[in-house]
């Protein structure tokens, strides 16, 4: 359903992590200087286990220079390639955290791949659990939340003034649409949902969650609707089924993010690192066998 063009015009700020490719954005109200924090990174070293906050930390100076004030901390979906630093920020602003009310079907999901039988999957680890299509404001800015399944079963997609974060449903018109070979991933449900996005009004700034940087350009994160339209590699002028075939030929070919078993376990839990144990120490827990994408085939 094509939504009404919202109102005002969001000061919009991203934040590129070259180690996931991942971008995070600040949108911000120009008139009362209210923002929202869209898919912050939790830096961790799988190598080393460290985690750390350089990228949540610079936001935060970001936030502070403009004098913005942190209403809302917004994922849109439990992320596969990253840590969410929304606990870590929600910590040191007080800004509410939120996300799509599917991620109830994502944690009921994985709650049984990590064995965590007393995991509360309910959706508490969040402040507020946003509907299909429920209104929101960052101050004076108008915004509505659309269902975007088909990467993640919990995935949406933010519209806030004239600008959608679509995070992993659409890239770039040079590198497509995002992978649907997770668990809960379909690539018929993708194919609807960025045909919801691509209903929006042309001029709709749309705002991607990765850029992966096809032949070394420099990093991209910023289209409109009528250029993901008309330029799309995995879109433009396709039918449904061609592009089924193509997202799933090119998914055979794709390796699992080499975080993902180490990113759903806190994802899934709001951004919240693990207790710590009685030596004061955190672990991750990590499933052997459970997703057939080995290397090796």
């Amino acid at each position: 359903m094509k939504e009404p063009q919202m109102s005002h015009k969001p000061e919009v700020a991203a934040f590129f992590d070259p180690r996931t490719w991942s971008l995070q954005y600040v949108v911000a109200d120009p008139e009362t200087k209210a923002c929202a924090i869209i898919d912050p990174v939790q830096d961790f070293d799988e190598k080393s286990g460290q985690t750390a906050a350089r990228h949540a930390d610079r936001i935060l100076a970001y936030v502070a220079e403009k004098g913005y004030r942190v209403e809302w901390i917004l994922d849109t979906h439990p992320h596969a390639d990253h840590f969410s630093a929304a606990s870590w920020l929600k910590a040191r602003t007080g800004a509410r955290t939120a996300i799509g009310e599917k991620v109830v079907e994502v944690q009921k999901l994985w709650k049984g791949f990590y064995n965590w039988p007393d995991f509360p999957a309910d959706g508490s680890q969040w402040d507020k659990l946003f509907a299909a299509g429920e209104r929101f404001r960052v101050g004076n800015l108008d915004g509505f939340v659309m269902f975007s399944p088909g990467h993640t079963l919990a995935s949406i997609t933010y519209v806030i003034g004239d600008a959608a974060f679509v995070h992993d449903t659409l890239f770039m018109p040079d590198s497509g649409a995002a992978r649907a070979d997770f668990p809960g991933g379909d690539a018929r449900a993708l194919w609807r949902s960025i045909r919801e996005i691509l209903a929006l009004p042309d001029e709709t700034r749309l705002f991607t969650g990765h850029d992966y940087q096809p032949e070394g350009r420099e990093v991209l994160w910023e289209s409109t609707v009528a250029e993901q339209k008309a330029k799309n590699v995995m879109v433009a002028g396709k039918t449904e089924a061609e592009f089924v075939a193509l997202r799933e030929a090119r998914d055979k070919t794709l390796p699992m993010p080499r975080l993902i078993l180490h990113a759903l376990q806190i994802n899934m839990n709001g951004g919240r690192l693990p207790e710590p144990e009685s030596n004061g120490r955190r672990y991750l827990k990590i499933p052997l066998d459970l997703l057939n994408a080995s290397p090796w085939e």
